[in-house]
């Protein structure tokens, strides 16, 4: 299973889609080059919590469609975003397409219908294309020089990692010639279907979280207003405990080392951010 652009988002989101197929999990990307989109997806519904992370970045979120439960948020006078109608792709099946952003618009060669691009269909929604009234600020805090956690902190180590998501086992191993960590999923190492490239990440956020189930068809939404005190952040090679909190549905997460309280500084580069379930946390390995 491979994705298109996902090799050039800034952040990378996993986080369970639902309690029902072994926990299935779902990958949400942030993207400041959004203008540089040639072809990003494939697109899928959305759940509550995604608009509380895409707040926190001012993000508009593109997605098609989602339950009843998004009603509510998609209400919301913070929230942008843009549900379905992005470009169909054909996949080689008589009846169903692949729908996936493009910047520009696109034209589906087996059915000739055009679909507008993500530039138009911005400017349609009359969505600021910068920051609007709830931008909450500076998000990350970036080191000025590459540098190691053990310079400063007691550090585990962190090579490998066994995410608690057991229908596509995720799993994160450290790259010593590039010193960044490649996405494995389903056995295998995930590729960007469009470069071919493996995904890998300079820094890996671990951020354990309750959460509630929403019906008994395993809609969930994640208790990530609040705070908690399990998680790690792995650079290097190198991992710290950290805690997490976030003030409200537009406040940013904040990510402190567990000991001492000060802020994570990260390395300039990818940063993938796992948001594992709570009761879940002891199956996650580290080494």
């Amino acid at each position: 299973f491979q994705l298109d652009g996902v090799n050039d988002a800034d952040v990378v989101y996993e986080l369970m889609n639902s309690t029902a197929n072994g926990r299935i999990t779902r990958l949400m990307v942030v993207m400041k080059d959004w203008e540089k989109i040639t072809q990003l997806g494939s697109i899928r519904s959305t759940r509550p919590t995604n608009f509380f992370l895409a707040a926190e970045w001012n993000a508009i979120l593109c997605h098609d469609g989602g339950p009843f439960y998004i009603d509510e948020y998609v209400a919301r006078k913070y929230t942008n975003n843009l549900s379905g109608g992005f470009a169909r792709f054909s996949n080689g099946k008589a009846t169903e397409f692949t729908e996936y952003i493009t910047y520009n618009s696109y034209t589906n060669s087996s059915k000739g219908q055009t679909y507008a691009g993500l530039g138009t269909r911005i400017a349609n929604a009359k969505y600021s294309t910068t920051y609007n009234d709830y931008y909450p600020g500076k998000h990350f805090t970036f080191s000025n020089k590459e540098y190691k956690l053990s310079d400063k902190y007691d550090t585990y180590p962190a090579t490998s990692v066994s995410l608690p998501f057991p229908h596509n086992s995720s799993k994160l191993f450290y790259n010593e010639e590039t010193k960044t960590y490649d996405y494995h999923e389903y056995g295998n190492y995930h590729r960007d279907a469009v470069t071919n490239e493996v995904t890998t990440f300079k820094n890996v956020i671990i951020q354990s979280c309750t959460f509630s189930e929403l019906d008994s068809n395993g809609y969930l939404i994640y208790n990530v207003i609040g705070s908690g005190k399990d998680g790690y952040y792995l650079t290097n090679g190198e991992a710290i405990p950290i805690v997490w909190s976030k003030d409200g549905e537009t406040g940013i997460t904040e990510y402190r080392h567990a000991s001492t309280g000060e802020e994570i500084v990260l390395n300039t580069g990818k940063t993938y951010i796992a948001i594992t379930p709570a009761d879940a946390w002891a199956d996650l390995s580290l080494k």
